[in-house]
């Protein structure tokens, strides 16, 4: 495994005005600089559309979200994320963020990787996906307060040998990654209100790489996940739902 920790954050912009200065420096400053570091291994960054909000499930707090960013770190992941919680710290003294007005962030949250999988389509094995190109992603987000019963591990056993290799099948899929929680961003210096600490497992993401119209590919994979129901009565969906693949300038508004 090419990493062996990764960084989600769930972004909602409370004024609309804001988009576009949000997409410009975030793409053209924020997310390169943080790209050039030696310990980033690669990252993106998707929108939740409105067009896409009929097709999205779960908790206000998520669903509202209007992007969501990661981050894959390479090893020694503690020397990759103290460099990294650096250039947050020099971006702010350089007065380039990432302090922004309008931005609200109810997650920021580390995640180690769980397993990844590739649809045979694509050719490449799981660790290429993340660096191949993608026209968004199906994200599922699901909370627990028993990270580690037996119900919760027999959800987990078909999630790998029932609804994967399901979703796989589904043309437009390119291959899918799943996170277990690791800890809150706790950064040294910057003022984020990040939420309450958690236990470990009890959140987990899903990502489902998608080559076709996320629109198209996902009332799919929502029908696969129906008609398995591999959720354990402890779990709960905070969101599940398409991101769309920002295109630089023209999905900035």
């Amino acid at each position: 495994m090419f990493s062996e920790l990764a960084f989600f954050s769930f972004i909602q912009l409370t004024d609309p005005s804001f988009h576009r200065a949000y997409n410009e420096w975030h793409q053209l400053d924020h997310l390169p600089e943080n790209l050039a570091l030696e310990g980033v291994a690669t990252g993106q960054r998707w929108r939740h559309l409105d067009e896409y909000r009929s097709l999205t499930s779960g908790e206000a707090e998520f669903t509202d979200a209007n992007y969501v960013a990661m981050y894959w770190f390479r090893p020694p992941v503690e020397e990759s994320v103290a460099a990294w919680d650096a250039l947050g710290e020099a971006s702010f003294q350089w007065g380039r963020g990432p302090l922004i007005p309008a931005v609200k962030r109810p997650l920021l949250a580390f995640f180690k990787p769980v397993k990844g999988y590739a649809a045979p389509r694509a050719l490449v094995n799981a660790d290429v996906l993340p660096f191949r190109a993608n026209q968004g992603v199906y994200l599922t987000l699901t909370s627990t307060d028993e990270p580690h019963s037996m119900e919760t591990h027999t959800a987990y056993t078909r999630e790998d040998r029932e609804l994967i290799p399901a979703l796989l099948d589904v043309d437009g899929v390119a291959g899918a990654w799943t996170f277990s929680f690791s800890h809150v961003q706790q950064h040294k210096t910057l003022p984020f209100a990040g939420p309450a600490e958690r236990k470990q497992g009890s959140l987990r993401v899903r990502l489902v790489y998608l080559e076709d119209d996320p629109a198209v590919v996902t009332p799919k994979l929502q029908e696969i996940e129906r008609e398995l129901d591999i959720l354990a009565p402890t779990q709960k969906v905070l969101f599940a739902g398409a991101i769309k693949t920002i295109i630089p300038w023209q999905d900035w508004d």
